[in-house]
């Protein structure tokens, strides 16, 4: 016999080579994982802007039929003709967008973005001051892009609308 003498292989797996196969697994799951998470999030922001487009939508249905702008989001399910709009939408972690009436004729409606660069954030109003009436409606910190619309949530980026 030589002194190189290689050992038949009998058909089953070594534990070596299941620890082997495990870590591998185990790595590409947890890169899967991540860009899921990433994609959640985006998917929350696009959301997001979706449905401040459709409140803008329907805020300019009750303005077209009632000739001012709602006190509260509430309104629309009910204020013009059968409703400008089914349900208010809620945002997918904070349950609600902001909203206050500035005037008859003006209002600021805005939601917190989880993304900083988000490219819608390069056409919003980005007013900031806050105009609305201390007695009614949200208080949105008119803030730039790089901070929360409601000054709280300092990792989000505002994402406003103004009329």
């Amino acid at each position: 016999m030589s002194l190189l003498h290689f050992k038949k292989h009998t058909g089953g797996f070594t534990l070596i080579e299941l620890l082997v196969v495990i870590g591998i697994i185990g790595v590409l799951a947890s890169i899967v994982l991540a860009s899921l998470n990433t994609a959640r999030l985006k998917s929350r922001d696009a959301k997001r802007i979706a449905e401040v487009n459709q409140l803008t939508k329907a805020l300019d249905l009750y303005f077209n039929e009632v000739q001012v702008y709602p006190d509260t989001l509430n309104e629309l399910t009910t204020g013009c003709g059968s409703a400008c709009i089914p349900s208010i939408p809620a945002d997918p972690l904070s349950g609600s967008y902001l909203y206050c009436k500035i005037s008859d004729t003006s209002y600021h409606l805005a939601a917190n973005l989880e993304t900083q660069g988000h490219s819608a954030l390069d056409t919003d109003s980005d007013l900031v001051t806050n105009p609305c009436p201390t007695a009614g409606g949200d208080t949105i910190v008119g803030t730039p892009d790089t901070t929360a619309c409601d000054g709280v949530a300092t990792d989000r980026a505002c994402y406003d609308t103004l009329k």
